[in-house]
């Protein structure tokens, strides 16, 4: 066993290769680009919408109740469409700023669980192999799988939810490569 403050280098180092990694996905490589589509006649929604003045939210559409899900009413709905999920955020630029921090944060929380699960399953001295399989394990279950259940749930593309897997396979791999690499002799 690996105590969790004997692992707070590879915690802070894999979050932050991780991160300049995701940064390279997004901002050079930019193949999530495609997965993100301009609706038809948008200046007339944003019209109809800010008239309507919806409130920061998850929003379903159309919505109902599972006491209304079979209603013929509903069921006409459901079919006249459009059928989907809608996110606002508050108005105002995007927070890039605000939201790259919160994302670093969300890769150190997610060094901390690998290591912490690492941490208990191997112990000091345990060869790169090891440490490898066991941290890119754990790292890809959080990176990468979360997302399938937006392709499941929520209708996102599934050429969408693989190349966040992908992602995830990548960050998981890093990460698992600093652990290895930095893991107490």
């Amino acid at each position: 066993m690996v105590p969790l403050t004997a692992l707070w280098l590879p915690i802070v180092l894999a979050a932050v290769i991780v991160f300049v990694a995701s940064s390279v996905i997004h901002m050079l490589l930019k193949y999530h680009n495609s997965e993100y589509r301009k609706l038809p006649d948008e200046d007339k929604i944003l019209a109809a919408m800010r008239s309507a003045n919806p409130q920061p939210g998850l929003y379903v559409l159309p919505h109902c109740t599972h006491k209304d899900m079979k209603s013929p009413a509903m069921m006409e709905k459901f079919k006249q469409g459009p059928v989907g999920f809608l996110t606002l955020r508050p108005n105002g630029p995007p927070a890039v700023p605000k939201f790259m921090m919160q994302w670093f944060g969300y890769c150190l929380v997610i060094g901390f669980f690998v290591a912490y699960l690492t941490g208990r399953v191997l112990g000091p001295g345990t060869p790169y192999p090891a440490v490898f399989r066991v941290a890119g394990c754990a790292g890809f279950m959080a990176y990468g799988l979360g997302g399938l259940s937006n392709g499941i749930w929520k209708g996102q593309p599934w050429s969408s939810v693989i190349k966040e897997a992908f992602d995830g396979l990548i960050y998981g791999l890093l990460t698992a490569g600093t652990f290895g690499w930095l893991w107490p002799r």
